[in-house]
């Protein structure tokens, strides 16, 4: 069934079915793609032991988020083959035990040749899974996407989806009734795909109509119910266009012109969508998304921003108030409505995960291992600041009353210690 999960006058829309738990995080970002958990008792600050529950090894190198479903924990990596400069890798998904930490399994479903080099700020395996709640869909860019049992039982797998990538893979997928949908945005060509979840077959394929001067993007599509339809927002270089899921149909589109390597997966609420353009010179776009059709870019764009806009991390939309935090390391407040700044200010370091609110609290991860917890607010509020020790560049997940937190080489849980 789906869920709908409405977003100050916006359903965003995630599939969940009957089986799954409320406290499930079953993709990037988790419930909608929003960056929002309705999780309370987590802990606002931890050292090497308190509030750490456990801490695992993980084998190889990822940055993708881990998703949580049924007590059991999924993320994605790539184990070099041998040492030295690009080696090949072993593109990977292991599945752990929640309560414990403990790997049960892991499950190597692609080979990538030596000589493809990544960005130093991405890895081989950056796209987080999503899960029905009864299988589990991967995705590693052009080397190869795939459907797995929760018991690591490989259903289907293929490596037709063919381009030139850069800088190496990024964006997750996102599931719609009964296809799997992933933007494929590499130098030769950038389109959007939909294939069967029973067997991975292609069920459509919509070509991006622009030709950029830099084609590549990672960005993660958006579900929203527009009108009382289903739109899938699709960011890309040049240009971000609403498609009708279930034929990749194009309804609109909103041009920036030079936009490309968007990273930051949009946000919607106030019947906008908020859209970042990516490098060299970001800017965010609150597009209003009511009767949308054709080419909008000077109809219904809204209001638009052009300072601090971050090029990796996502916006978080709560209630009336936008969030950005830059990858510089400037937070911003802003009316979502409108775009009127409320607040700004300086937390020092380099981001690139998103921010993420739960228990009330927003929790904000820089690329060096630390963690800022923030009060949501018109004022700046800090609460607390903590350290892992570690990079991190993957965003968090949430269950029930954890906190998931990937670091270069360990999945650590984050939790209060538990009443005996």
């Amino acid at each position: 069934m789906k869920r709908a999960v409405l977003t100050c006058g916006l359903t965003v829309l995630s599939l969940v079915p009957a089986i799954v738990s409320a406290d499930d995080w079953l993709e990037f970002r988790g419930p909608g793609g929003a960056g929002i958990s309705r999780a309370e008792g987590l802990p606002d600050r931890w050292t090497d032991d308190e509030n750490v529950t456990w801490k695992q090894s993980i084998p190889g190198k990822g940055w993708s988020s881990p998703v949580v479903v049924q007590g059991k924990i999924y993320l994605t990596t790539a184990v070099p083959e041998e040492e030295g400069d690009a080696p090949a890798q072993s593109l990977r998904v292991v599945g752990l035990d929640e309560s414990s930490g403990r790997i049960e399994w892991n499950q190597e479903l692609f080979q990538q040749p030596a000589g493809q080099r990544v960005h130093p700020k991405n890895s081989h395996a950056s796209a987080t899974p999503i899960c029905d709640g009864k299988r589990l869909y991967v995705h590693f860019g052009t080397w190869g996407t795939a459907c797995l049992e929760l018991d690591g039982t490989v259903v289907w797998k293929t490596t037709g989806l063919k381009y030139q990538p850069v800088h190496g893979n990024g964006g997750s997928p996102v599931l719609f009734e009964d296809l799997l949908i992933v933007n494929c945005d590499g130098a030769d060509q950038q389109f959007v795909v939909a294939l069967d979840r029973k067997d991975g077959q292609e069920r459509w394929r919509y070509n991006r109509s622009l030709e950029p001067a830099k084609g590549f993007a990672f960005c993660t599509p958006l579900l929203v119910e527009v009108d009382g339809k289903t739109q899938l927002i699709s960011s890309g270089a040049d240009a971000v266009v609403g498609l009708v899921p279930q034929t990749g149909e194009e309804i609109w589109k909103v041009r920036y012109k030079g936009g490309y390597s968007v990273v930051p997966r949009p946000v919607a609420g106030h019947g906008m969508v908020f859209v970042c353009t990516g490098y060299d010179t970001p800017t965010l776009l609150a597009i209003r998304l009511s009767g949308a059709q054709g080419d909008v870019t000077e109809s219904h764009v809204a209001w638009k921003l052009a300072k601090r806009v971050p090029l990796n991390p996502s916006p978080l939309l709560v209630d009336d108030l936008l969030y950005l935090v830059s990858d510089d390391g400037v937070m911003s407040c802003v009316e979502a409505v409108s775009g009127e700044p409320v607040w700004q200010q300086r937390i020092g370091g380099a981001y690139s995960s998103s921010p993420t609110l739960a228990n009330g609290r927003i929790y904000v991860q820089s690329e060096a291992g630390e963690t800022l917890v923030l009060q949501p607010g018109r004022e700046f509020v800090e609460l607390a600041r903590s350290q892992v020790g570690e990079r991190t560049f993957a965003s968090y997940a949430i269950s029930a009353g954890s906190i998931y937190l990937r670091t270069e080489s360990r999945l650590l849980r984050l939790e209060r210690p538990r009443s005996k």
